[in-house]
């Protein structure tokens, strides 16, 4: 693999023209199975298995777990945002720089999968509760200068579940060796 596979091993986020029911289905499905799939995938690894990455330069299975953990709580609190102020600017965060805090780089596991686990239970007995207008609400990610409605937010953390899982998987097969 290329190291544009390696980063997308299953290609970039595509946004539907038209996202309908059965996307919003598939999606919240993702969603709610992310954390057993997650868990399946690392629960079982050693220490040194979780300072594997997925490509040269890459981040650890360890520091994945913690992003997914930080980037779900914060797209949960987008969620809620979006839902009671109108049309809310949203704080991006510093994703990379997040990765290299110690708390991301050198704990446990455990506590992330517990986050994902909790957050993931709330987001999609949320998400399963909204109506077609919610689901339309937008907010403004001033990173992107750009607007995301709810409905797309959920197809793009769908796919940030299967990518991630995805790069666990190839740095347990490659086991760092590049």
């Amino acid at each position: 693999m290329d190291l544009q596979q390696l980063k997308f091993p299953i290609g970039p986020f595509s946004k539907p023209a038209v996202i309908t029911q059965a996307h919003l289905s598939e999606w919240i499905d993702i969603l709610e199975n992310f954390p057993l799939n997650i868990s399946k995938e690392v629960s079982t690894l050693s220490n040194a298995q979780l300072e594997s990455t997925y490509r040269p330069g890459g981040w650890t299975i360890r520091q994945i777990v913690h992003h997914c953990a930080d980037s779900h709580m914060n797209s949960f609190i987008r969620l809620k945002l979006t839902l009671t102020e109108e049309q809310p600017t949203i704080k991006p965060y510093m994703q990379d720089l997040w990765a290299d805090l110690i708390d991301t780089k050198q704990f446990p596991i455990h506590a992330s999968l517990q986050i994902i686990e909790g957050v993931h239970h709330r987001w999609v007995a949320l998400l399963k509760q909204l109506s077609e207008t919610e689901l339309k609400r937008t907010y403004i990610h001033p990173e992107y200068k750009k607007e995301f409605s709810i409905e797309e937010n959920m197809g793009l953390y769908a796919w940030h579940c299967r990518q991630h899982l995805a790069h666990i998987k190839l740095a347990k097969k490659a086991r760092g060796n590049f």
